[in-house]
């Protein structure tokens, strides 16, 4: 049995939720909670498999919670927020960036066209995430501890010059390795970059953004037909 937390400032939100994923018989939901404050309570004395995580929430996010679960006891977190609020996009790339598996966009209701595929991505995940092992991120040093050493950047001259395209691609926690691997990659850089990531619709524009903000690369959305 898969056990799982839901958090959602939103009591429909949360109930539509619980009823999703109460209805695969593997997945049983233990508890719920309306802000990340809530969340950490909780998770004193329970252990669920995965969390349902929304973003925007009074109290604490989901950013602050999520972050101070992975520097503690990591459990797989599972963002489930709204794609359209653009202001909210930054920070569910850096929620991931903290910790967070994967992002999936809000059931929007019984009734609503997208709601059976929506509902069936959320248990698909919920169920693939609780079988991920996730890894402690420990809390960023001050001054006074020993520096890290760097990590040489390439020089472009290493770089057979018969190579024409370099094409990454990235799935469940892909995010965070793309902003980790363009960061060390020189603005000069002299070969194309492709980079295929699966991700829900809705959210590819701003994880585009994010990469732009946080590795100043030059990076863009390609077309269909290019």
């Amino acid at each position: 049995m898969i056990k799982v937390l839901v958090v959602d400032d939103s009591l429909v939100a949360r109930e539509l939720i619980v009823h999703i994923l109460s209805s695969d018989p593997k997945i049983q939901v233990i508890g719920t909670a309306q802000n990340g404050r809530e969340a950490l309570e909780f998770l004193k004395t329970n252990k669920p498999d995965v969390i349902s995580m929304d973003i925007n929430m009074p109290v604490m996010d989901g950013f602050a919670a999520t972050r101070h679960i992975m520097e503690t006891d990591p459990i797989p977190v599972v963002i489930v927020t709204s794609a359209w609020d653009v202001k909210e996009q930054n920070t569910i790339f850096r929620t991931m960036e903290a910790g967070a598996l994967t992002v999936l966009d809000k059931p929007r209701g019984i009734g609503h066209r997208d709601y059976e595929q929506r509902a069936k991505e959320l248990v698909t995940t919920i169920r693939l995430m609780s079988e991920v092992k996730v890894l402690r991120r420990w809390k960023k040093t001050d001054k006074s501890a020993v520096p890290e050493k760097p990590v040489p950047k390439p020089k472009i001259a290493d770089y057979n010059a018969e190579i024409k395209l370099i094409a990454v691609g990235a799935s469940i926690g892909g995010p965070p390795v793309l902003q980790t691997i363009l960061s060390r990659i020189p603005p000069n850089f002299p070969v194309p970059i492709l980079i295929v990531q699966h991700i829900s619709a809705g959210f590819l524009k701003g994880m585009v953004d994010w990469l732009i903000e946080t590795t100043q690369h030059s990076i863009r959305i390609a077309n269909d037909g290019e």
